[in-house]
């Protein structure tokens, strides 16, 4: 299982604990998935989390 499998996992798994009920409860785990996804891409270096924040990656 990939980093980005588990911080999936993770955040689903986080939301369901924390919301459990309407649709209030599904946008809650959507919500906690894809901080979760986001989490996990870092970890497997997909996503560029300095370029994200708008710091640059290079000195100038």
């Amino acid at each position: 299982m990939s980093r980005t499998n588990l911080g999936l996992a993770v955040g689903l798994v986080l939301g369901l604990t924390a919301a459990f009920g309407s649709f209030a409860a599904f946008i809650t785990v959507l919500a906690f998935g894809a901080v979760g996804l986001i989490v996990g891409l870092a970890l497997d270096g997909r996503v560029d989390v300095q370029g994200m924040l708008g710091r640059a990656s290079e000195k100038r």
